[in-house]
């Protein structure tokens, strides 16, 4: 029997005030975008009259406007997690107006079914293709859209036709048994295929079909500047200095890396690095640098949940699937990003900090300690298990009036036990086998901005015992100079001896 085809406010019907609903979308990629809309709009209706509507919003990460944004500024999110970066819903998290829980993404299938949430009422997901007996082909993006299918009471399908049937084959569906039945996930190597190339569920389950034609809203990154390329450059030689000496094998590692303009800057110097080999990724993203370092024969494999690019490169990617098709395979989250794969692998991975502390700390989430970003993301996921973790950031932010080394970070995701090295554009702080005085120095002499070193070596050259530099009277007088005056270089130190 044809699955039923509704509109977007038909599907809208369907969700109830107080539902939990799983979205696709790992950062806008694959993220639905007309019912989550038409959700929307009914919620403002419902309040308009004086109705309480609100809903469990959860995705695989972050998604894009139609989404996380019309829902925040409809105020129908009630709680939401594991992942988000849209301006207006940070907003409402911030202020309090919805409920936000950060989660490591690998974390997030197995937590919904293990019921941690709650009962899931309706899976909302993006298909390229659907079949009559319940085969779902994804579009661009894997993320936690499985488990949502299993796992809700009924699926809503939007099906785009921006992207072609043909990405069928690019997805590799699979889900782990739960404990104690789980056994090892069978990858090896990062090409290796273990699952199915769809999501196959009950077609009774399926309430109905939305088809739409929108693409990703996935933006354009910046061009690289003079710092993100310097940092990029760093690390670059650093990995190219390992692979030398021999504490990376001769034929390199899978790279992980975070998303944004670091990142592809990042990924572009060690493609243009001609001591580095060509790589392979195993990774939760494949954003622009890598289609372009694939095309350069710089990375002969990208193993991701998601496809996160700009409209002009997928469209390049679109005109050559043959090419792409044996270089990329999109997997479910919880496998991209497994601690069991990562470590197996021997993953280098490469992510971005707000800001590190001297002992090599990294607050990756939060401004100021209470400000929520965006969320720690897969970056957990990758450095607590990494072969080699790498935290990358600008020595400074604010044009100077904040230094991101500090001495001690304000909030803290990822502790100097899974840190390993910290690169900025003045330099690489290699924290391995150091102790946390050796680190200090390290990280202020290599790291830091010359405005703040000396200011940072008045610090802890002044504590004089303890296993580790630091004094609780001090350690946020740089933020709370920053809160009070708008400038850390402004701070006095009133240190014990």
């Amino acid at each position: 029997m044809p699955i039923k085809e509704i509109t977007a406010e038909e599907a809208a019907s369907l969700i109830k005030h107080g539902d939990t609903v799983g979205f696709s979308g790992f950062t806008p990629a694959g993220a639905v975008k007309e019912i989550p809309r038409a959700i929307a709009e009914k919620a403002k209706r419902e309040h308009s009259n004086g109705q309480p509507f609100q809903i469990g919003v959860v995705t695989g990460a972050s998604t894009g406007d139609s989404l996380d944004g019309s829902l925040a500024l409809a105020k129908a999110v009630s709680f939401r997690t594991p992942y988000q970066s849209n301006k207006d819903l940070r907003k409402a998290i911030n202020e309090g107006e919805a409920h936000f829980f950060d989660m490591h993404l690998s974390m997030l299938p197995q937590s919904v079914r293990y019921g941690f949430m709650g009962r899931f009422a309706m899976a909302v997901v993006e298909a390229c293709d659907v079949s009559e007996d319940g085969h779902i082909v994804l579009s661009t993006s894997v993320g936690a859209s499985p488990t949502f299918c299993h796992c809700a009471d009924r699926i809503l399908i939007e099906l785009n036709e921006f992207h072609p049937k043909s990405l069928r084959g690019f997805h590799d569906i699979y889900e782990p048994e739960d404990p104690p039945h789980r056994r090892e996930i069978p990858i090896y190597s990062c090409s290796e295929r273990i699952g199915s190339d769809t999501i196959k569920v009950d077609p009774s389950k399926i309430a109905g079909i939305v088809r739409t034609r929108l693409p990703d809203e996935v933006g354009t990154f910046k061009d690289p500047d003079e710092i993100t390329n310097k940092i990029g450059e760093n690390v670059a030689d650093f990995l190219a200095g390992e692979l030398k000496r021999g504490a990376i094998p001769k034929d390199f590692l899978p790279i992980q890396s975070g998303v944004g303009n670091i990142a592809n800057s990042v990924l572009g110097a060690m493609g243009r690095n001609p001591d580095i080999p060509s790589f392979e990724m195993y990774s939760e993203v494949i954003q622009d640098s890598v289609v372009q370092l694939m095309e350069d024969e710089h990375v002969h494999f990208g193993s991701a949940t998601s496809l996160t690019l700009s409209q002009p490169v997928l469209a390049k990617v679109y005109d050559n699937l043959d090419f792409f098709r044996s270089r990329i395979l999109l997997r479910p989250q919880e496998i991209s990003n497994h601690p069991e794969i990562v470590r197996r692998l021997g993953i280098i991975s490469i992510n971005t900090a707000i800001e590190t502390d001297i002992f090599g700390n990294v607050n990756s989430t939060h401004v100021m300690g209470n400000n929520l970003m965006n969320g720690i993301g897969g970056s957990g996921d990758f450095t607590r298990n990494a072969y080699l973790s790498v935290f990358t950031c600008p020595s400074m932010a604010k044009g100077g009036k904040i230094s991101t080394i500090v001495p001690l970070v304000s909030h803290m995701d990822h502790s100097e036990h899974s840190v390993q090295v910290i690169i900025t554009e003045r330099g690489v702080a290699d924290l391995r086998g150091k102790d946390p005085l050796e680190r200090a120095r390290l990280i202020v002499e290599n790291c830091a901005h010359p405005e703040y070193q000396d200011l940072l070596r008045g610090y802890f050259a002044s504590v004089k015992n303890g296993h580790t530099p630091q004094t609780l009277s001090c350690a946020f007088s740089m933020h709370q100079e920053f809160l009070e005056t708008g400038d850390m270089r402004k701070v006095e130190w009133s240190l014990p001896i």
